[in-house]
C-alpha cells in the first residue's frame, strides 16, 4: 500500500483559457479539489508557496478552511520557504490548522527556491545573521519552530496578567500535541535529506535533485531516500519516519488527455538551477498499461512511502479530479498501491 496524493501549484493567470483567472479562484478551486480527492479515495491534498508570485502563497487559511470541510484527507504544504516565516507566528497558525482538521496537518518546509525578486525575505524583515547564508537562515528558522512545537513554555508570565495563568513558563497557544512528528523538509540533496533525518523531520523529495552522480533521476532520488532513511536509524528516533516523492504523472484514457499530455516529455533533464547542477525528473503520460509498466521501473516511488502527483491546477477542478481518479482506478491497483 502507498499513500496517494496531490500536488498544486496554484497557479493563476487571467489567459482566457485558464480556469483559475484570479487568486481567489485559485483558493476557492483547491478547496473544492481537496474535497474531490477525498471523495476519491486520495490520502492527500498538498500545497507549493511561493512568494511575489501569481500562485499560493499564504497556505494556513486555505489548510484550515479543507480542514473543516473534510474529515480524513492529508492537508499539507511542499513546501514552505522558511527564509520568509517568522517562527512564532507560524507555531501558532499551524496549531490553529492542524486542531481545526483534528490533526491531518503535514506541514513541509525547505530553505526555499529560486525566487521572482532579488532576496525576497528581506521584504519581509528577515536577513542572515553575520556569517549566515539565506540558506543557514532558514534552517535557523527551522530549528526554533521545531522547538515551539514540543509544547514546552519558556515566555515569562506577566505578574498582573489580563487573564489568569497556568503555573510555570508559558508556551505558544494553540498547541497541537502530535503536530512536531508530521513536519517534512524538502530536500534537493542526499547531504540536506541527512540533516532532516537528525532533525526528526519526515522527507520530502520533487522532480528536482542536485546532481550528485549523473545517474537516472529516479536512481539518485531512491539513494537520497535510502541516506535518509539510515540516517534516521542511527539517530535513534523513536518513531517511524515517513517519505513522498512527486512525479507528474497522467493516464490517457480520454481524447482530452491524449490532447493535453499525449507530447510530454518522457526523458530525465539535467541542467543548472540557482547556481548548482540538478537533475529533473521525467514526466509519465501513456496508456494505463504502459504507465503501469513504466513506474514498475522508478526505484524511488518504490522506496517511498507516500506519492504526491503534481497536478495542472489551470485546468480545473472537474479535470484535475479526473486526472486523480485515473492514477487510482486504473493505475494504483496493478502496482499494488490499492
Amino acid at each position: 500500500m502507498k499513500r496517494i496524493g496531490f500536488l498544486s501549484f496554484g497557479h493563476w493567470n487571467p489567459h482566457p483559457q485558464s480556469r483559475t483567472r484570479s487568486a481567489g479562484d485559485v483558493l476557492r478551486q483547491s478547496i473544492d479539489l481537496a474535497v474531490a480527492a477525498e471523495e476519491l479515495g486520495a490520502d492527500g491534498a498538498y500545497f507549493r508557496v511561493h512568494h511575489f508570485a501569481q500562485q499560493l502563497a499564504s497556505p494556513f487559511p486555505m489548510l484550515a478552511a479543507i480542514g473543516a470541510k473534510t474529515s480524513k484527507i492529508e492537508i499539507g504544504t511542499g513546501v514552505i520557504d522558511m527564509r520568509y516565516e517568522n517562527p512564532f507566528y507560524m507555531a501558532e497558525d499551524a496549531g490553529a490548522a492542524d486542531l481545526i482538521s483534528s490533526g491531518r496537518l503535514q506541514l513541509g518546509l525547505s530553505r526555499g527556491s529560486p525566487e521572482q525578486v532579488i532576496d525576497g525575505w528581506r521584504h519581509f524583515g528577515f536577513q542572515p545573521e553575520e556569517g549566515e547564508t539565506d540558506a543557514d537562515m532558514a534552517r535557523r528558522h527551522t530549528r526554533v519552530f521545531l522547538d515551539l512545537l514540543k509544547g514546552q513554555g519558556f515566555a515569562r508570565p506577566h505578574p498582573r496578567p489580563m487573564f489568569p495563568n497556568p503555573p510555570g513558563l508559558l508556551r505558544l497557544e494553540p498547541h497541537s500535541e502530535g503536530l512536531r512528528e508530521r513536519i517534512w523538509w524538502g530536500a534537493a540533496s542526499n547531504a540536506t535529506a541527512v540533516w532532516a533525518a537528525r532533525m526528526g523531520m519526515n522527507l520530502q523529495s520533487s522532480t528536482l535533485k542536485t546532481d550528485e552522480t549523473g545517474q537516472p533521476f529516479h536512481v539518485q532520488q531512491a539513494e537520497q531516500l535510502r541516506a535518509f532513511k539510515a540516517a534516521w536509524q542511527e539517530a535513534g528516533h523513536a518513531h517511524t519516519p515517513r517519505t513522498s516523492v512527486s512525479r507528474s504523472i497522467f493516464a490517457i484514457t480520454s481524447d482530452l488527455d491524449r490532447a493535453y499530455f499525449g507530447r510530454q516529455q518522457g526523458s530525465d533533464q539535467f541542467g543548472h538551477i540557482d547556481n548548482f547542477r540538478a537533475v529533473f525528473g521525467r514526466s509519465y503520460a501513456a496508456e494505463p498499461d504502459k504507465l503501469i509498466d513504466q513506474l514498475r521501473q522508478d526505484e524511488a516511488i518504490a522506496e517511498a512511502d507516500t506519492l504526491l502527483l503534481t497536478v495542472p491546477n489551470q485546468l480545473g477542478v472537474e479535470y484535475n479530479a479526473h486526472v486523480i481518479e485515473n492514477i487510482l482506478k486504473h493505475v494504483a491497483p496493478a502496482l499494488g498501491w490499492r
